[in-house]
């Protein structure tokens, strides 16, 4: 089993744990304790669990932003239905702008048969999509975060409240009915509050595995949202809650 594909069903099984050992990972993963190990000792520095003589329980804040990289794999199948379900809000002639990280990334591939104008934080998006030429490409500008490739900074933040798009994709790491969108940095948070403020419409994409997470900083409560799109396994609970809500939830098929 590929080692990301094995981080996968560590985490699920985790949500639905309060408390397991590394003898109960290794039944339920058909993998060695020594390798259950090393994967834990990696998701303990990404902060995304916390480890005790007890033995492992989820961490639901999220202390720092994962690399691009790492996000790279994860929860890929949902990362791309939620792309695509994404894709059938947006019209040729439309302005976009897409937020930074892997999800936004292959909404962008969705996009490319169309006559669009995009604006975007994110390096690898604006790359890719230069190569289509009825796509009009603004990328914001400012400072490279090395860990996203995306621009960041009071430059950025200006040119966004300048433009007023028919629709703004927002990503996150932590998501939630109570806390809203957060983020752990200050920096970021503000620039996504930046990249919703003029939008017609504000679409959220965020997997289930993120939700009930949070970070130190907020962006905005899910209320201030048009949309939020999310993949078929968020549970049920959760989604009533939901749908009583004034933003529109769609699930992926």
């Amino acid at each position: 089993m590929k080692g990301q594909s094995r981080l996968d069903q560590i985490m699920d099984y985790l949500k639905s744990h309060n408390l397991v050992t590394v003898e109960q990972l290794v039944a339920a993963i058909s993998a060695s304790p020594a390798t259950i190990r090393r994967d834990l000792i990696k998701l303990d520095q990404e902060g995304v669990i916390s480890r005790s003589h007890g033995g492992v329980t989820l961490n639901r804040f999220i202390p720092a932003q994962p690399t691009t990289q790492e996000k790279s794999q994860r929860h890929l199948a949902e990362k791309q239905a939620i792309a695509h379900r994404a894709a059938s809000l947006v019209k040729s002639g439309d302005s976009v702008v897409l937020d930074a990280g892997t999800t936004m990334l292959e909404l962008a591939r969705e996009l490319t048969h169309l006559q669009l104008r995009v604006i975007t934080a994110d390096l690898h998006i604006a790359l890719f999509l230069s190569e289509f030429k009825q796509i009009e490409v603004t990328i914001i500008g400012g400072r490279i975060d090395d860990s996203s490739q995306s621009c960041i900074g009071d430059h950025g933040r200006r040119f966004l409240r300048t433009v007023y798009p028919d629709i703004a994709f927002v990503s996150c790491n932590s998501w939630s009915l109570e806390k809203g969108i957060t983020t752990p940095t200050e920096e970021k948070a503000g620039l996504k509050q930046d990249l919703l403020v003029n939008s017609r419409r504000r679409v959220l994409l965020a997997d289930s595995s993120k939700y009930g997470s949070w970070s130190l900083f907020c962006v905005s409560p899910l209320q201030g949202l048009t949309d939020i799109i999310t993949d078929k396994y968020l549970e049920a609970d959760v989604r009533a809650e939901l749908d009583a809500q004034p933003f529109q939830l769609m699930l992926t098929a």
